[in-house]
């Protein structure tokens, strides 16, 4: 009997672990993706009994690989006190965005920036006086060239550009004053309010491309969702998971559901999970022509926005706010006094009892 060579067995030893490597590698389960969610870190109704309900809004949001801090709420020691609850390493975030300039808003970045002083700050390019800061051309104002030089502005010679001041001095702020992608399927879309009382405001609401459609989430709508949302549908005409303030806490009746309309039959929006200023009778409205596909969105709830998106929190969580969650409310709201520039009266809002 003849024995193979040493170097033939070698190759074929070698060929069958190439060969077996293969098949283990084609056969072996591919890590599961990261779930997408959004998890609510402010607002002012809830059940999770960790956690401060106070007027304003933030939300982590998890989607695509990324880590996204949606606006940073009231109070900074609030806001402290909820992301600790909730257990969100905030060293660990891709960048933050700032929806618009409102303290209910932007109050819990100096936590923010205590924890994490390096985070890419999104904010709204909001000109002249703006919070963020600004650059504008000096030529904005006009010039008396026969005035003396200590009665013109920078002595007569200002530079072509005027940095201005912003509130958070040193912050990594890139501001947007136009719809911008951020990163690959993240955009930011950046529109301007023209309701009386805000009228101007620039605002930022984040919209998200994934495989079962466009995620939205916004802070106020001030500009009207909309606006927001016919906005979102050039970028995907398919919105799957709407989130945030509509901005609707003291409309009236028809007007809450004219938006719930155009939200359901016109836009398709496959599921909605508001908060914020979105009001209580917009929750109930909402709630009645989406069924089973209105998710709560109380403080401390974490909404998951794959195919099928659905609601968890520490305490279980209801369709609709309960009594104590109502009184709650309505105490913080007629507690804020000028939520939004626009002074609001206990008496224009007693339709909510």
């Amino acid at each position: 009997m003849q024995i193979a060579p040493l170097s033939v067995l070698t190759a074929a030893g070698s060929i069958w672990l190439l060969s077996a490597w293969a098949t283990a590698q084609a056969t072996a389960p591919a890590t599961p993706a990261a779930p997408a969610r959004i998890t609510v870190l402010y607002d002012a109704f809830g059940k999770d009994a960790g956690m401060t309900k106070d007027w304003g809004y933030a939300a982590l949001v998890e989607i695509n690989g990324k880590r996204i801090l949606f606006d940073t709420g009231g109070d900074p020691a609030i806001f402290a006190t909820n992301v600790k609850a909730k257990g969100v390493d905030l060293t660990k975030l891709d960048f933050v965005v700032l929806s618009h300039r409102h303290g209910d808003h932007v109050s819990g970045l100096s936590y923010v920036l205590k924890v994490n002083p390096k985070v890419k700050i999104y904010a709204p390019q909001d000109g002249l006086g703006g919070i963020f800061g600004s650059a504008i051309p000096s030529k904005f104002y006009r010039k008396d060239e026969t005035l003396p030089a200590e009665m013109r502005y920078y002595g007569g010679t200002p530079p072509e550009i005027m940095k201005l001041g912003t509130l958070v001095p040193g912050a990594n702020i890139q501001l947007i004053d136009k719809t911008t992608e951020v990163t690959p399927g993240i955009t930011l879309i950046a529109l301007i309010s023209d309701v009386p009382g805000t009228r101007e405001l620039k605002e930022l609401s984040l919209a998200i491309d994934t495989p079962d459609g466009l995620v939205l989430v916004v802070g106020c709508s001030h500009p009207g969702i909309e606006t927001i949302v016919a906005e979102a549908v050039k970028l995907n005409p398919h919105i799957h998971f709407l989130t945030g303030g509509l901005h609707l806490v003291t409309a009236q009746d028809p007007v809450i559901k004219a938006v719930a309309r155009a939200l359901h039959d016109t836009y398709k929006v496959d599921f909605i999970a508001p908060g914020h200023c979105s009001g209580e009778p917009t929750f109930t409205v909402l709630q009645k022509a989406f069924g089973d596909r209105y998710l709560y969105a109380g403080l401390g709830t974490t909404l998951s926005v794959g195919a099928n998106p659905r609601a968890a929190s520490n305490q279980g969580g209801a369709p609709v706010l309960d009594d104590g969650d109502s009184r709650s409310y309505r105490a913080l709201l007629a507690r804020s006094g000028d939520l939004h520039e626009v002074s609001v009266s206990v008496a224009r809002l007693a339709w909510l009892r």
